[in-house]
């Protein structure tokens, strides 16, 4: 791991004091930081030599030897005391093994161990081949996400799983498969009721916050889903989303520096999917004065929670 500069520790071991907008929205009232009687992760205050925090993140193989909690943004932060996915379950794997992203919070975890058993009960599928989690440590990845820094956030592959034996090196080499046809304004054939089912049994479980997927994904559900129509508002359009969806898991209980995403607006959201498919066939005309916006520098470690430099401190 490279090194970073610890200039004061401060406000000792316990985090009952810190200030958060999250912690205990979600439907896992289990307080995974206070149940462990491992020692969480200290408030330090840091000086960097500006190195991105991707690279410091990205070294760590391993989680940290501390209370799991979540600290910070989807975007911008990261988690102490990370559980591994096992890399094969019995209705589940972890894919792409080679870049150790089958980290989250243990509540990630126990979310996909339970849509995976869901979505075996579906026609087709064995289970589910879940796709990047986080990080050991969580933090900036070096390449895909922007998000999936605080062990909340998984992809699950579109593609429904025939086998749940696949080799480490099967693993890399296999795809998922797209489920998008006129960029992402409507599903194709490969799109079945059991994905809406799976995606379904996802939004329904009380701990997820949010799930992203292509617009035309939605509109599609939105059309078929009857009468039950409540878990649609957690479906949220997005660009991309169309070889896999993502869920993202409300701050834990007890993750009182872990910051939740406002909450989608009310209703089933369809209008805005709908509005989605209308401006991918009808695209805006481009503006010819419009000019490119300058690229954002990378996060650093000052950038992110106080929390973070403890986490990847620790051993």
């Amino acid at each position: 791991m490279k090194s970073f500069a610890i200039l004061a520790v401060a406000f000792g071991l316990s985090l009952a004091g810190c200030a958060g907008t999250g912690g205990g929205t979600g439907g896992d009232e289990a307080d995974y930081a206070g149940a462990s009687g491992l020692p969480r992760a200290t408030t330090i205050r840091v000086s960097t030599s500006g190195e991105p925090a991707k690279d410091l993140f990205g070294a760590s193989r391993l989680p940290s030897a501390q209370a799991p909690e979540s600290f910070g943004s989807y975007a911008k932060g990261c988690i102490s005391g990370a559980a591994q996915l096992p890399e094969t379950g019995p209705t589940w794997q972890a894919m792409r093994l080679s870049r150790n992203r089958n980290w989250g919070h243990p509540a990630l975890v126990a979310f996909l161990e339970r849509l995976s058993a869901k979505a075996a009960q579906q026609p087709g599928w064995a289970g589910i081949y879940v796709g990047d989690m986080s990080q050991p440590r969580g933090g900036p990845m070096s390449s895909g996400h922007a998000s999936h820094q605080i062990g909340l956030d998984a992809d699950i592959w579109m593609l429904p799983p025939k086998r749940l034996d696949l080799s480490a090196a099967e693993r890399e080499e296999i795809s998922s498969i797209s489920m998008q046809r006129a960029d992402g304004a409507y599903v194709n054939d490969q799109w079945t009721k059991a994905h809406m089912e799976v995606i379904k049994a996802a939004a329904s479980d009380p701990a997820v916050a949010r799930i992203f997927v292509f617009a035309g994904a939605k509109v599609q559900m939105c059309k078929d889903a009857g009468s039950d129509r409540a878990w649609l508002n957690k479906v949220r359009p997005w660009w991309g989303h169309h070889y896999h969806f993502h869920v993202r898991l409300a701050c834990p209980a007890g993750d009182t520096a872990c910051v939740d995403q406002a909450p989608p607006p009310a209703g089933d959201g369809c209008k805005d999917a709908e509005d989605w498919v209308a401006q991918i066939l009808n695209p805006p005309p481009p503006d010819p004065n419009a000019k490119p916006a300058p690229a954002k520098p990378p996060l650093t470690l000052a950038d992110l929670p106080a929390q973070c430099a403890s986490v990847l401190d620790a051993q």
